[in-house]
């Protein structure tokens, strides 16, 4: 499940994230806690309803430093969704068939700091999923089908 973010927010607005935040150490008890809590926050996804099945590697993100512990899970059936108009314009699934389709993705070399860095996009029909989720999805895809990350498009 991915989220659009509002024009509204502070930071990242208007681009395509997974839910999460930051980690509230008076409520949650590990990375995996409060990537649930959120989700529900955010979406209304109810903790009770995903079955974790993995956590990926740590990400950080170019601006904003961030470290995103990612986490795979499964939902079925997929409950009634109620996004949090603060955090999330909207929600919406993306296949894996979609995702692994090679005309939807690309890559580019991008300078932060004097620092080439690789920068994975996923081109879909009506929205463009890059930066961190984007890194996150390529990961996860490679980690799925066996592959290594995909290399950059020179």
């Amino acid at each position: 499940m991915l989220t659009k973010r509002p024009e509204t927010m502070p930071s990242h607005q208007g681009q395509i994230a997974f839910p999460g935040g930051k980690i509230d150490p008076a409520v949650d008890a590990s990375p995996r806690a409060a990537a649930l809590r959120e989700a529900d926050e955010e979406i209304g996804l109810p903790p009770s309803a995903v079955d974790v099945i993995a956590e990926l590697p740590s990400v950080g993100t170019a601006v904003g430093q961030f470290v995103m512990t990612p986490f795979v899970g499964i939902v079925d059936p997929r409950p009634l969704l109620v996004p949090d108009a603060r955090e999330v314009d909207r929600v919406f699934d993306v296949a894996l068939s979609e995702l692994l389709d090679p005309e939807i993705y690309r890559s580019e070399i991008w300078q932060f700091w004097g620092e080439a860095r690789l920068m994975h996009f996923f081109d879909l029909e009506d929205e463009t999923v890059w930066g961190a989720t984007a890194r996150v999805l390529a990961d996860f895809l490679a980690v799925l089908t066996g592959t290594v990350p995909p290399e950059p498009a020179w």
